[in-house]
């Protein structure tokens, strides 16, 4: 990829979705995590949310190697909770970010494609697919990661629970497992281009903003419609934002683009950086197991909202940094950083300015 490209990514559904497991290394949103490293699966503790206490579901992985002997194959992983009372504004919390990666010579994957591989040591959860402890109380074969998720999946497990089945016997369960997507990817030029925005009456935006902020409703991509988010955007002195302006600008080149990936690249903020997520971006983390910098690599945009069907998840962008030399592991799976970056209304009732929110971190 060039230095004035960047890749973006598009959601597409598939007519076989075996083509979205482990063997064929997909990039896709939803469905059970297909797991690169199969002898070192993260453990129950990472993925669950720590102010509600329950599992976070997954909601992507990108397949992203790099050219070097350890990351002949690599994929990043993100798991998301959908509790919407963990949600606070700009504080990442509810997001976990995972990176795992293997040489060309390893122990699970030849150069030709293999039948679907699962972990020999572990078992996975049915619901959900990450690992799983606790055993389904009517069968030898069914795990779950935790009693939440094996007492919610019961009523689809139980029809095949007689059977020495898979975990392909059982039907998605929507409130763990989100709509399985693969992930498309194109290239496009990054270079800045002139795009004039919308024209719209000056008086009739005032307006319209005012009234939300009276009702001190949500201005994000999850609560308002498309027609309305150009409307804001389209005038920047009005929303005293240029960096909301530019990001819409730029979304609107490609409408659909659910991923920019530019690894060492700038991300397309939503917001005013210094008012939202500054303080966080001067303290990312080295890296714990090498010292080095992390980088941003990738964001993920709000449009993929659209496609998630569960009004309890929001975000403005979500922007991940990883080690930039993305190191050898001694662990299947590390924690990378994600910074979560959100735009609201003004909440005091009764202001004409909408502005971006500064909350505290938890």
């Amino acid at each position: 990829m060039e230095a004035n490209e960047i890749e973006l990514g598009f959601l597409e559904k598939v007519d076989d979705n075996g083509w979205l497991n482990n063997r064929y290394f997909p990039n896709k949103v939803g469905g059970k995590p297909a797991w690169l490293h199969l002898d070192d699966l993260p453990a129950q503790e990472k993925m669950i949310c720590q102010k509600c206490e329950k599992p976070k579901a997954f909601l992507l992985q990108l397949y992203v190697p790099f050219d070097d002997d350890f990351n002949f194959h690599r994929t990043l992983y993100v798991f998301i909770c959908r509790s919407e009372g963990c949600y606070v504004h700009n504080n990442a919390s509810v997001v976990t970010v995972l990176r795992s990666q293997l040489p060309l010579k390893n122990e699970f994957y030849a150069a030709e494609p293999p039948p679907a591989i699962f972990p020999k040591e572990h078992k996975l959860c049915l619901a959900c697919g990450c690992k799983a402890s606790v055993k389904c109380d009517y069968c030898d074969w069914g795990y779950y990661c935790c009693f939440l998720h094996r007492d919610l999946h019961l009523k689809l497990h139980k029809p095949v629970c007689s059977n020495v089945g898979r975990m392909e016997s059982c039907d998605r369960l929507s409130t763990v497992e989100f709509d399985e997507w693969e992930i498309v990817k194109d290239t496009m030029n990054d270079e800045e281009d002139i795009t004039e925005p919308l024209a719209v009456e000056e008086q009739e935006i005032s307006k319209e903003i005012e009234e939300l902020s009276r009702s001190c409703k949500t201005l994000t991509f999850q609560n308002l419609p498309d027609s309305d988010l150009e409307k804001y955007s389209a005038n920047s002195e009005l929303m005293d934002d240029k960096f909301f302006f530019k990001f819409r600008k730029e979304c609107n080149k490609e409408p659909e683009q659910i991923i920019r990936y530019k690894r060492g690249g700038l991300p397309l903020w939503i917001a005013d950086v210094e008012k939202t997520v500054a303080s966080q971006l001067k303290e990312i983390p080295i890296c714990e197991y090498c010292g080095g910098e992390r980088r941003f690599e990738f964001q993920i945009m709000p449009q993929l909202l659209n496609y998630l069907n569960d009004d309890s998840i929001d975000w403005g962008t979500l922007a991940i940094y990883t080690c930039s030399r993305s190191c050898p592991l001694p662990v299947g799976y590390a924690e990378e950083i994600v910074i979560k970056q959100d735009v609201i209304a003004d909440m005091a009732c009764g202001s004409n300015t909408v502005h971006h929110s500064s909350n505290e971190k938890k």
